[in-house]
């Protein structure tokens, strides 16, 4: 009797399991359905929006060789690759530095402080557009890839939530018995903390990397005017601006769109085991 109601039990297990696995596969094909017909359209013939069928007539290269000899792509790519790259450094430091400190020191006014940056970072940040256009307009960065950094980089330590979570799994008396052989908090959180959060390192980076490649409203605000200077978020929309330039590039916007889709899936691909780890794991068990 007991072995019925085991198999019993084990029988709707599965069956759960089955239905959940199902559920999943259908709402990743859903997902992926406008990314296979963005790769379709990047090879089709016809360079216009209007389409007859799903799969082109005719399949061809032409729309990536326009893409790389026609335009100002690769400018748009590099802008964005360089912006892309230095925020991450930045922010990967702001970030975790602050969150050290959030997570190990007690000082006056912490916690109002870390309440106060949670609430901000609650805000979206193109309210502060307007203001941030014109104090860069100041200081002659506006149609400037550094005052696009800059613009990128300033909230940083408004992200400490996640990584200051992490720190805190990481048990202190790691920190205290360092102190006690004389490390200094520097030699600590380099040599201990660090080599410990390696989860988070890499969740920091693919996030600080993200955002500033796929952004588009401050870019255009910033960059507005000068084309040389654009990202390729604003390059690219840039040719959907009109009917004309639409019926001329859509092809090989979608060509751009699978370029510009690369890196960032390679990237997670490589390293989602340690993002899921950032998100969801702890360091030290104990």
């Amino acid at each position: 009797m007991e072995n019925k109601k085991f198999a019993s039990k084990k029988g709707r297990e599965r069956a759960t399991l089955v239905i959940i696995y199902a559920v999943l596969i259908l709402i990743s094909l859903v997902w992926l359905i406008p990314f296979f017909i963005l790769v379709i359209q990047s090879f089709s013939s016809n360079s216009g929006m209007a389409a007859d069928t799903l799969f082109p007539k005719q399949w061809t290269f032409d729309n990536y060789v326009k893409l790389f000899t026609e335009t100002k792509f690769m400018t748009w790519y590099g802008n964005t690759m360089l912006v892309s790259v230095v925020v991450t450094v930045f922010q990967t430091v702001i970030v975790l530095m602050t969150s050290y400190a959030l997570s190990r020191l007690r000082f006056k006014m912490r916690k109002p402080l870390m309440n106060v940056m949670l609430i901000l970072g609650m805000f979206p940040g193109f309210l502060s557009m307007t203001a941030v256009y014109f104090v860069l307009k100041e200081i002659n960065l506006t149609q400037n890839l550094i005052g696009l950094m800059l613009v990128y980089s300033a909230s940083s330590a408004m992200q400490y939530y996640i990584c200051k979570g992490f720190f805190d799994t990481i048990p202190k008396s790691l920190d205290e018995a360092a102190r006690i052989d004389g490390a200094s908090r520097h030699t600590v959180f380099v040599k201990i903390i660090l080599p410990l959060a390696k989860p988070i390192i890499i969740y920091t980076i693919l996030t600080a990397f993200i955002a500033p490649w796929g952004e588009y409203m401050f870019s255009s605000f910033i960059m507005l005017g000068d084309p040389d200077k654009y990202t390729v978020a604003v390059g690219m929309k840039s040719w959907l601006d009109n009917s004309v330039l639409a019926g001329e590039y859509f092809t090989v916007f979608c060509a751009a769109a699978v370029v510009v889709s690369i890196p960032i899936t390679a990237l997670f691909i490589w390293l989602q085991r340690y993002y899921v780890e950032g998100v969801t794991g702890g360091s030290v068990k104990g």
